[in-house]
């Protein structure tokens, strides 16, 4: 299966599922609206794609491994709601469409947010699993990686930076958590949904999940000054005119590029133990160091 195989075959997947388990409530229209603006706008979905290809290292995908990668897509649109917000990255651009406080407004995005956070671990929680042990892992994966141990914490460091000089490892930290912290647990979650116990495999999994979770980031940071504003769907040089923290900055363009290709490797590196079935991660990771976008 080619890379955009596996991609449609992923993004379908869970699309349907959330299509499915966004049903519409009355007193929520407008709000669902939002929310369903956010979930369906062009998104690549990478971290559903990492929770299917790791899922498919121990088994088929099943209807946890499909709650699991739509509940890490919902918090993803949730935090890329409120990080366009005028409080936080004041973007007005999202994957070329208006933000979802600029097509609604500021309150509608903020509640939609935070309803797609509950949607997520509503998805994870719904009794039709019947698999309470595996549901509890999962719901405690995604804690970890969305909350103040993760994804939010990366936020809070994001903005605290901003304007200030800071080294490499505390870039690095901060990225672990905003970043990193839920492309580890898509992985995570995707073996787990699929019945995997083994801490060697966990472990392989890991190192692989902090290589391309930082390789993400300098990516993302390289790309940012260096496609335009309509092949990024976002505003270019967004994160030099607010004044923020990048790889870029700190190493220059050929030393970020140099970072991330040597941390592809190591991702690459990292689950050779599992042979060709871990193939689509091989081809997620080519992608995600050489996407301009």
């Amino acid at each position: 299966m080619t890379l955009d195989d596996f991609s449609l075959y992923a993004r379908r997947r869970v699309d349907n599922y959330l299509t499915q388990n966004l049903s519409q409530y009355a007193p929520a229209a407008h709000l669902q609206s939002a929310m369903s603006y956010s979930l369906f706008n062009g998104g690549k979905r990478v971290r559903p794609m990492l929770t299917y290809a790791a899922a498919s290292l121990f088994g088929e995908a099943n209807d946890l491994t499909d709650a699991s990668a739509a509940a890490i897509e919902s918090i993803h649109a949730y935090s890329l709601i409120h990080d366009d917000l005028p409080a936080m990255d004041d973007d007005n651009l999202r994957r070329g469409k208006p933000t979802c406080h600029i097509q609604f407004d500021e309150a509608t995005a903020i509640l939609a947010g935070d309803a797609l956070q509950t949607f997520a671990f509503e998805l994870l929680s719904l009794t039709t699993h019947k698999n309470t042990k595996t549901q509890l892992q999962l719901i405690q994966e995604l804690v970890l990686a969305s909350g103040r141990h993760g994804m939010v914490t990366g936020q809070m460091i994001d903005l605290s930076n901003v304007g200030k000089n800071i080294d490499i490892k505390a870039l690095e930290q901060m990225h672990q958590h905003k970043t990193g912290a839920l492309i580890r647990a898509s992985i995570r979650m995707g073996a787990i949904s699929t019945g995997a116990q083994n801490e060697k495999d966990f472990a392989a999994l890991d190192a692989y999940a902090s290589a391309i979770g930082l390789a993400f980031q300098v990516q993302d940071d390289i790309i940012d000054i260096t496609s335009d504003t309509t092949t990024l769907g976002k505003t270019q040089f967004s994160d030099e005119e607010a004044n923020k923290p990048t790889y870029p900055k700190l190493l220059g363009l050929e030393g970020a590029q140099a970072l991330a290709l040597s941390l592809h490797d190591q991702a690459i590196t990292s689950i050779s133990p599992f042979g060709d079935a871990a193939q689509p991660l091989v081809e997620l990771a080519n992608y995600i160091i050489g996407r301009n976008h």
